[in-house]
């Protein structure tokens, strides 16, 4: 019976290990003075610095915040308006069709989802003359059909598990459907909609496979950036740039839980 009590802290520990022992040892690496970033040479800043005056780092990122931006929002008022038909809608023909194109891209590879939208791009231009070349129009296009299906799957499910007694209630006053969608259902869903605007936007920030096939030069993504200069070897402006991320990543999270915790005690 003793035993149980003292392992639980033990496993705990270790799964706590095993996920954020590598993100601590990124981030204290950042600070070494040596460029070997296996060679602690003492604490400097000086990566911090450079990183903040790299030009190609600097494109990239804002690159990438872009396309993630755009791309969350698109994939955000598509999935909403799949999941919307596919829980609202009851029974149609093709429905089976529908769901599982938008379920598609869950499941299907993504190289395999990135060459068929190159295959497509590349027809594309050639018999409308659009899109000319690849840029940000076709990586948001291709990030846009990558999130759209994670989108759909996280409202629908807050749709298929709401009450729909207010909007019924709504309906039966005189309500017309898109002003009781707008003004009742889309707040009950909100919570649904804003965790698939972030779930998107981290897809598209740090997807490599789909980019790849759809970008082209002078359009280089973060993450594509990253991969390539590691190839070389890593350097410690890689360990500034990813403690930078993990920092913005610690304050949105901390953010939304002070927000979920005032949230709670006001309705107490």
């Amino acid at each position: 019976m003793t035993r149980r009590p003292l392992l639980l802290p033990v496993l705990l520990n270790l799964g706590y290990a095993f996920l954020y022992l590598p993100i601590a040892v990124l981030v204290v690496y950042s600070f070494n003075a040596s460029r070997l970033v296996t060679v602690w040479g003492g604490f400097s800043t000086k990566w911090y610095a450079q990183l903040a005056h790299d030009e190609r780092f600097l494109d990239a990122a804002w690159l990438s915040l872009r396309v993630a931006v755009t791309s969350a929002t698109g994939a955000l008022v598509i999935g909403t308006l799949a999941a919307v038909v596919l829980v609202r809608f009851g029974a149609f023909r093709g429905r089976g069709l529908f769901s599982a194109l938008v379920a598609a891209p869950l499941v299907m590879p993504e190289v395999i989802m990135g060459l068929a939208l190159l295959l497509t791009f590349v027809a594309l231009e050639q018999i409308l003359g659009w899109p000319h070349g690849r840029g940000f129009l076709t990586l948001v296009i291709a990030h846009v059909t990558l999130c759209t299906a994670f989108v759909a799957v996280v409202v629908r499910s807050r749709l298929s598990q709401m009450d729909r007694s207010l909007e019924e209630a709504a309906l039966d006053l005189g309500a017309r459907p898109a002003k009781v969608f707008a003004v009742i259902t889309l707040p009950l869903i909100a919570p649904a909609l804003a965790g698939g605007w972030l779930l998107a936007f981290t897809l598209s920030l740090d997807d490599v496979v789909v980019s790849q096939f759809v970008t082209g030069p002078g359009t280089t993504t973060l993450p594509i950036e990253v991969f390539s200069s590691i190839r070389l070897g890593v350097s410690p402006e890689i360990n500034a740039l990813g403690s930078l991320i993990v920092a913005a990543v610690s304050v949105v999270i901390l953010t939304a839980s002070w927000l979920l915790t005032r949230g709670e005690a006001e309705r107490d």
